[in-house]
């Protein structure tokens, strides 16, 4: 059975969510994905097609999202349709929408040294299909420092405070915070990395292999 896959991209243009939803577009169709890809939030409101999903991945930074387009997404994927994606395209959407954070398990609240940061990526599961045959790996990008749920089942972790990067996080200590996660929402598969902020980062080599299997997690096409 072929399987269907929604990519709706938008926002900040800072990401490049256009180019990041084609590279994510291309990893799905050859995995034999019929991939749609649209640039309007409107296409959340068709509820049934939306059920007919096996994958539907937001590529929006920032943004409002209306109950109209809310409501299916979240219906959608409570009753079994899987949602997964990266960096500031996922976790990074509709702030004042908190319903959709729940769904996600995250929300970014600040990069600490801003883009260029140097960090690892480190695998802490390595039994999971996602990260199976996957290393820990260095990252010059953006390093996201999230508020995320604390049922979320993590599969890798960054260090914070990065050597030479303050902050007000500082004097409170080392940490491992949450890059790679897994979560349900009702019978729905949820997946985030927060590498990718932008086509570059998201074209890194480990960094697309680990979103794909992510995305082909969600999608329950890890069998």
């Amino acid at each position: 059975m072929r399987r269907s896959a929604l990519i709706v991209w938008g926002g900040w243009t800072g990401h490049e969510p256009e180019p990041v939803a084609g590279i994510l577009a291309n990893a799905l169709r050859e995995n034999g994905f019929q991939v749609e890809v649209s640039n309007t939030l409107d296409s959340l409101k068709e509820s049934e097609k939306l059920k007919t999903l096996d994958l539907i991945v937001p590529v929006w930074t920032m943004g409002s999202i209306t109950a109209e387009q809310l409501n299916p997404l979240c219906d959608a994927v409570r009753g079994g349709v899987g949602i997964g994606g990266c960096h500031g395209g996922m976790c990074d959407s509709f702030r004042e929408a908190t319903e959709y954070h729940f769904m996600t398990g995250g929300q970014w609240v600040a990069h600490p040294g801003n883009d260029g940061v140097e960090y690892t990526v480190r695998i802490v599961n390595r039994d999971h299909f996602i990260t199976q045959g996957a290393q820990d790996y260095v990252v010059r990008s953006e390093q996201y420092y999230l508020h995320t749920d604390p049922s979320n089942n993590v599969l890798a972790v960054t260090r914070f405070p990065t050597p030479g990067v303050d902050g007000p996080h500082v004097p409170n200590g080392e940490f491992d915070m949450p890059v790679i996660w897994t979560r349900y929402y009702g019978r729905g598969r949820v997946f985030y990395h927060s590498v990718g902020h932008n086509a570059a980062a998201v074209s890194q080599p480990q960094t697309l292999r680990l979103i794909t299997r992510g995305l082909l997690w969600a999608a329950r096409a890890d069998a």
